[in-house]
């Protein structure tokens, strides 16, 4: 299991606000500050993640950052007893007086969610989706009654009640990715659903010239390859923006000249989209059929930079 505790700070990755991204940021912050929890799903790759750490961030709240798995359960979410703590006094003040008192209590260890819950924290639940339905269905006495109840718990009290600054961001891949359960329709009622594809190359190359620091149109020329392969995929498949984050970096360490008719270019475009897109088409030999494909798409793109 990983569930991590973040603060968001400046050296947080951050994504490129451009004006449709900041008006996605917008109308989310209006729609939590409204009381409503955000959900982000969309293909894998598309800055899902990178979105609802940003938009956290507005906020000005304390961030807690959970990442869905199916051995999330209820003790990780809400706590559980951890041990026991011994306390011993021996009185010995009257010679001939012997005293011992020793007591025994045992200690207690809030979970992530309780944390956040209690205190007013932003929850980031990450992929929540890959967590069981069982473990989620706590989340809908917390979007609904407005409270946390302590299942499975020897605490005198059964339920906390939410924090009115407590607020949640949800993040899913599709249903059909490899370690997705499918989310009971009573919470996904409970969401403002918002798809997140991907972008459109020309801001994806945005994103790629000013984290990267390489010219726009090298790195135009890279995510218009990317695009062009993963319209030979099906729906929610195929390369990402993070692969062509991966072309950049590899050509500049190697020194690899980004042009589509340099050798070493097209093997590194192989290497790194190749399986992603043999995995996405359909063909009696997928691997080389991906080859092929990439070869093109980098020929495409000697075209483009002259």
């Amino acid at each position: 299991m990983t569930v991590l505790k973040k603060k968001i700070t400046k050296n947080t990755r951050a994504i490129v606000q451009d004006a449709k991204t900041e008006d996605l940021l917008s109308r989310s912050l209006q729609y939590l500050n409204s009381g409503y929890p955000v959900h982000f799903t969309g293909p894998s790759g598309t800055g899902k993640t990178s979105l609802a750490l940003a938009l956290a961030k507005k906020r000005k709240k304390p961030v807690m950052l959970i990442h869905g798995n199916h051995e999330l359960n209820n003790k990780d979410l809400i706590g559980d007893f951890t041990g026991y703590t011994s306390k011993k006094v021996v009185d010995n003040y009257v010679r001939s007086v012997y005293k011992r008192d020793e007591s025994v209590t045992e200690t207690w260890r809030d979970g992530r969610l309780l944390e956040a819950v209690k205190n007013g924290y932003t929850l980031i639940y990450d992929e929540f989706t890959r967590s069981r339905p069982t473990t989620n269905n706590i989340f809908l006495s917390i979007l609904e009654e407005g409270i946390l109840p302590l299942y499975g718990t020897k605490l005198t009290e059964p339920f906390v009640r939410v924090h009115p600054d407590f607020a949640c961001i949800f993040t899913s891949n599709p249903d059909e990715y490899a370690g997705v359960y499918q989310t009971q329709d009573a919470l996904l009622d409970r969401l403002i659903t918002i798809f997140i594809d991907h972008k459109e190359s020309d801001r994806e190359a945005a994103i790629i010239s000013e984290k990267m620091d390489i010219d726009k149109n090298e790195a135009e020329a890279i995510t218009t390859l990317v695009a062009e392969l993963r319209k030979e995929c099906k729906e929610n498949s195929g390369p990402s923006l993070r692969a062509s984050f991966m072309i950049v970096k590899l050509a500049e360490e190697e020194g690899i000249p980004i042009d589509g008719s340099n050798a070493n270019f097209q093997r590194l475009c192989i290497d790194i989209l190749g399986h992603q897109v043999s995995r996405c088409i359909q063909s009696d030999n997928p691997i080389k059929t991906a080859e092929i494909l990439i070869l093109k798409a980098c020929h495409n793109m000697k075209v483009i930079e002259e």
